[in-house]
């Protein structure tokens, strides 16, 4: 087990963990919860050896493989799938041994190696990581692609699946989930359920912690305390603590009646719609979470809406993409990513848009939000539309030398040029008090934005978007860089807004509290989803298994066809030569000759290598397992090379024949 016995540990002059104590036995999944720097990724970087006790005792056993999440970026031209084998420590020491052993006339430690490299999985490494590229909402013909050829947060996911490919004991997951789509998500919650070793988990994501820990560890005032349970359960323990204490409890009570308003207003409306139901479920939590808005950073509402416009937008024959690049051909076609959608959006709807990574959720909201342009059809606004945007990426909104005054500034000199000014107060000092109600005082209001963490500059474009007092949000992953208390925080304020709202998201918490429906970007178009999210995630479930079986089906009938022109050419050459018009030359016929020769020589190499993979199976003598493997590696270096020949002689012989 792991044991801390009043552990200190300090970053520079800060006290993260004072007398602190806790034990995880085996095979536990333990959610470690806590405010933003309390300390939880120094934890981590305790138990992975990155920083050291100051004080107190502190036991990992010694033999337990440990599994992380790399956090640099890789910059490599390595494929995908050869990346992410490299992520099984294991089987690298295992080859690493054999060509060790082979440098040597040392048979038993070969013959040590040969079986080694066949325990580690080497025979099927390749699929074992292929299954955790696709898993993690890749396509299929990516897998041989650079890592240097992907995005970002698609080469996060590399990493993601580096750490899965690796064989631990013990397993640390430092906010896994924040560059994954909901598809994904549900994939990975899925794995980890299976996961058999120990495994600490940083989320901010309720309900991912719910599905895969059973065991909650609270950093708080510099001490570890544990719960049995979830994230769930420890809310519901921690609540009962906090209303025994009286000063914490005059804190909630601001908290719960905003709560009971919502409840009140809700339960009314459950019956209208299936979708509703989901919300009645969150509606039973409600009181459990006051607790955690007593504690958190900050709480804020959204200011009733100027006007609210019926229907706020409708779309004609809407196709959504992107227009050519500016260096591309006059001629170059727009990209088109959802196409000829009709639909209007109403007042006071709260829409979950629902689809697979890559479908064009953003696309769809980031033309709604006028950042795109729509490629075909027509979009109608309703007259006093007054749209705020949260941006997937907060620097598409912010810009990172200016400060969080100087947005406010510049937000106020747009609004008043375009005539939108409705009752705000615009004075500087009024704009700095209005900013010090989002935790942005002091000197914080003239820090450049491209200092500040993701989660401060999330903050400040809540904090402008409540400002614009909008009719119509439109929020692309908000919650990415905020902590549990915050995502209550908005989710309470998304609830008292008056307004429509828009919402992708895979923080499926949210979803449910905020979404009285769904809508499903899927195959080029869009479509109301009829269900809850648990019918969503059903559904993602179902189609993974569909698509890999699918990819199974499809590669066994490619072996088979293969096989079956391998026979048709070994039994058929001399007629389909007799059947060719155009006279073929001597030359031709000698290059034919020489790929008979090597398509007969793989044949016998293939036969070799499954007999001697067959034998390597059984129990032999140490001396004759290391005679097997050097012939096996011997054999498949010469398959190797006939292939290049093969391929080579192929080519000329159809450049001769054409």
């Amino acid at each position: 087990m792991i044991t801390l016995k009043n552990v200190v540990l300090r970053r520079s002059a800060k006290v993260l963990l004072d007398s602190a104590s806790v034990n995880i036995n085996p095979g536990e999944k333990v959610g470690l919860v806590g405010r933003n720097g309390a300390g939880k990724s120094s934890l981590f970087a305790l138990l992975n050896g990155g920083l050291h006790e100051d004080a107190g005792e502190y036991y990992i056993p010694a033999q337990w493989r440990m599994g992380q999440v790399a956090q640099d970026m890789p910059e490599t031209e390595q494929s995908a799938t050869s990346f992410v084998v490299e992520g099984d420590t294991v089987l690298l020491a295992a080859q690493e041994e054999v060509t060790a052993s082979e440098a040597t006339d040392d048979y038993d430690r070969m013959a040590h190696a040969y079986m080694a490299l066949q325990d580690s999985g080497a025979h099927d490494a390749p699929a074992r990581a292929q299954a955790l590229i696709l898993g993690l909402g890749f396509k299929t013909t990516e897998l041989d692609n650079p890592v240097n050829s992907f995005s970002g947060g698609w080469r996060m996911r590399l990493q993601l699946a580096r750490a899965l490919m690796c064989p631990s004991d013990l397993l640390l997951l430092d906010e896994p989930t924040n560059h994954l789509d909901l598809d994904a998500l549900v994939w990975l919650e899925a794995w980890l359920k299976r996961y058999e070793g120990t495994m600490l988990v940083i989320s901010h994501d309720r309900e991912f912690l719910d599905a895969v820990t059973n065991v909650t560890v609270h950093i708080e005032n510099a001490k570890l305390t544990r719960y049995g349970g979830n994230y769930s359960k420890f809310e519901d323990l921690r609540s009962e603590q906090m209303a025994l204490q009286q000063t914490a409890f005059s804190k909630q009570q601001d908290k719960i009646a905003h709560l009971q308003k919502f409840i009140a207003r809700f339960k009314a409306k459950a019956s209208k719609a299936k979708q509703a139901q989901s919300r009645v479920k969150a509606l039973d939590r409600m009181e459990k979470i006051a607790p955690l808005l007593a504690e958190a950073d900050f709480t804020f509402e959204f200011k009733e809406p100027a006007n609210l416009p019926n229907p706020m937008l409708s779309m004609t024959g809407v196709s959504f993409g992107y227009p050519p690049a500016e260096d591309a051909p006059a001629d170059t076609p727009p990209t088109i990513i959802v196409r000829n959608v009709s639909r209007s959006v109403l007042a006071g709807q709260r829409i979950g848009i629902l689809g697979a990574n890559g479908q064009g959720k953003s696309t769809v909201v980031k033309t709604v939000a006028r950042a795109l342009q729509p490629i075909l059809g027509e979009m109608t606004e309703g007259k006093g539309l007054n749209i705020g945007y949260f941006a997937q990426q907060e620097l598409d909104v912010l810009r990172p030398a200016d400060t969080p005054l100087e947005h406010m500034i510049a937000l106020v000199k747009d609004m008043t040029a375009a005539g939108k000014i409705a009752g705000q107060q615009t004075r500087e000092q009024d704009l700095r008090s209005f900013l010090g109600t989002f935790n942005f005082g002091g000197d914080m209001v003239k820090q450049a934005v491209g200092s500040m963490s993701g989660g401060e500059k999330a903050r400040l474009v809540l904090c402008m978007i409540v400002w614009q007092r909008p009719n119509l949000l439109l929020l692309d992953e908000p919650t990415n860089h905020l902590d549990l208390a915050t995502r209550e925080a908005l989710s309470m304020a998304l609830n008292e807004f008056e307004g429509t709202v828009m919402l992708v998201s895979h923080d499926r918490a949210l979803l449910r509290a905020v979404c009285d429906e769904f809508w499903m970007v899927s195959k080029g178009g869009i479509a109301p989803f009829d269900g809850d999210l648990d019918d969503y995630q059903r559904y993602l479930l179902d189609e993974a298994k569909r698509v890999r079986e699918e990819i199974k089906a499809s590669t066994s009938k490619a072996a088979k066809s293969a096989d079956k022109n391998a026979d048709k050419a070994n039994t058929g050459k001399g007629k389909s030569n007799s059947n060719k018009s155009a006279p073929i030359s001597d030359q031709t016929r000698a290059l034919k000759r020489d790929l008979e020769k090597l398509e007969t020589r793989m044949a016998t190499l293939n036969t070799e290598g499954a007999a001697l993979e067959k034998r390597l199976t059984a129990p032999l003598p140490p001396q004759e397992i290391a005679e097997l493997g050097q012939r096996l590696k011997t054999l498949n270096k010469d398959l190797a090379q006939c292939e290049e020949q093969w391929l080579e002689l192929s080519s000329q012989v159809e450049a001769a024949t054409v």
